[in-house]
């Protein structure tokens, strides 16, 4: 039987909350659900594998991984049954495992029915699903009165047109189970809500498809500045650990062109955001986890955009350990297997990441960036993710899986971070082939 979270939250009650010095696990493994792709995630799982053992559950062991994985356990993920039966079978020959968790999006629900199945700590399913729901998600903050958007399911165009004008133009049309934005679009006008439904009951990313519950919501435009809060969660403790400032791309589109992460960010003592957070973790009654809560900051104050059962992705981990030190996979190993974090920062930095677009729909002609560049110290990482040849598609219509890279920059200010990433934006060279050329800060 699972432990309470009371009592996890209360285990070392000699230490403040989220406080704890006990890694006493660290020799016991750890299952993880889903390696990911090495540009993104190989930090997360690097931070797990400084707690534990990590075996890793997934089709296939990916040779990045290797470094941090003691054990494989072939499964696919996609299918629940199959997967929940092959886990049970594995902890039956495997005393001692600590936990199991997930950095994906994709297995957040799947990890918590396991957890719950084997009577070890981890957030509810139903709290899970209500996260992967997006429409579940509203329906419950709405019946606690969280500032959130107004969303109606639409079961077809007509309908969608309908809901839109009963809400008000601006709305926004999107997918009911998918993130990083996918299929997510602005609609002002009749003829664009239907546009933006056909190309949200159609769209998916990263495989998400096989994961979510289909279906198409129609909803309030939240004008204001987008945020996220980075938050844990023990029992009824939340804290928000870090605000993520978002850089998004023009509109009707909301792509996420980069991250922003300052460890004395005025937000964090903000009043008004740790009260909506905190009520919308409650309202979806989740009592674990290392949380992604996004809300835009309007007029009427911050409402709640979504909320994700798992840490930030975009590499928000890493800019909260630079910006913060405190490390959020660390977390999320100490709650999967019974620990209580410690969230204590360390140092008041900024740190930020910025991805690279396309300026035009074409093939990578060649990706390059100047040694003395690549010298700096405040450039944590350069990573480029397509390659020479590879077909790239421009916005408005590039996804996640168009970037060309990224790259993180440190610094002691958010003011110094975005100079520095404009000073990389301007120096890197990815030119795309295949189309009109022209030098736009993009492409030079």
């Amino acid at each position: 039987m699972t432990p309470p979270d009371s009592l996890v939250a209360s285990s070392a009650p000699e230490t403040p909350a989220f406080r704890s010095t006990d890694h006493s696990g660290v020799s016991r493994p750890l299952l993880v659900l889903g390696a990911g792709s090495r540009p993104y995630r190989e930090d997360s799982l690097r931070g797990l594998a400084a707690r534990h053992q990590v075996v890793l559950a997934d089709v296939e062991l990916p040779h990045w991984t290797r470094p941090f994985v003691r054990g494989h356990l072939t499964v696919d993920l996609s299918d629940s049954e199959t997967a929940l039966t092959a886990v049970k079978e594995f902890a039956a020959r495997t005393p001692g495992l600590a936990g199991v968790c997930t950095y994906m999006e994709h297995h957040v629900l799947l990890a918590a029915r396991i957890a719950e199945q084997l009577g070890l700590p981890g957030p509810s399913p139903a709290a899970m699903a209500a996260c992967r729901d997006k429409a579940a998600t509203r329906r419950l903050l709405a019946k606690r009165d969280v500032p959130s958007a107004r969303s109606v399911q639409a079961a077809d165009e007509d309908a969608a047109v309908e809901h839109a004008r009963l809400i008000g133009y601006p709305v926004v049309v999107k997918p009911r189970g998918m993130a990083g934005s996918a299929g997510v679009l602005r609609a002002d006008s009749d003829s664009e809500v239907r546009a933006a439904f056909l190309h949200a009951a159609q769209e998916t990313v990263l495989g998400l498809d096989a994961y979510a519950e289909p279906g198409v919501l129609v909803e309030e435009y939240l004008d204001g500045e987008e945020i996220s809060a980075e938050t844990v969660v023990v029992g009824d403790d939340v804290r928000i650990v870090a605000i993520t400032r978002k850089r998004l791309g023009n509109e009707p589109r909301f792509q996420e062109l980069g991250h922003l992460v300052d460890g004395a960010d005025p937000l964090l003592g903000d009043s008004a955001v740790t009260e909506t957070v905190t009520r919308a973790v409650r309202a979806l009654r989740i009592k674990r986890g290392v949380l992604h809560v996004e809300l835009r900051r309007t007029g009427r104050g911050p409402a709640v955009v979504e909320l994700n059962g798992r840490p930030g992705g975009d590499l928000i981990p890493v800019l909260v350990h630079a910006a913060t030190g405190v490390d959020l996979m660390a977390a999320v190993a100490d709650l999967a297997s019974g620990t209580v974090p410690d969230l204590t920062p360390t140092r008041a930095r900024a740190a930020a990441v910025r991805f690279l677009l396309p300026a035009f729909s074409g093939r990578v002609g060649a990706v390059s960036v100047p040694a003395d560049l690549r010298d700096q110290p405040w450039l944590e990482r350069l990573v480029w993710t397509r390659h020479l040849g590879e077909r790239v598609t421009a916005p408005p219509l590039a996804t996640i899986e168009d970037r060309l890279g990224h790259w993180v920059v440190t610094g002691d200010t958010a003011e110094e971070c975005e100079e520095r990433l404009a000073e990389v934006l301007v120096r890197v060279f990815a030119p795309i082939t295949g189309t009109a050329v022209h030098t736009t800060a993009c492409s030079r």
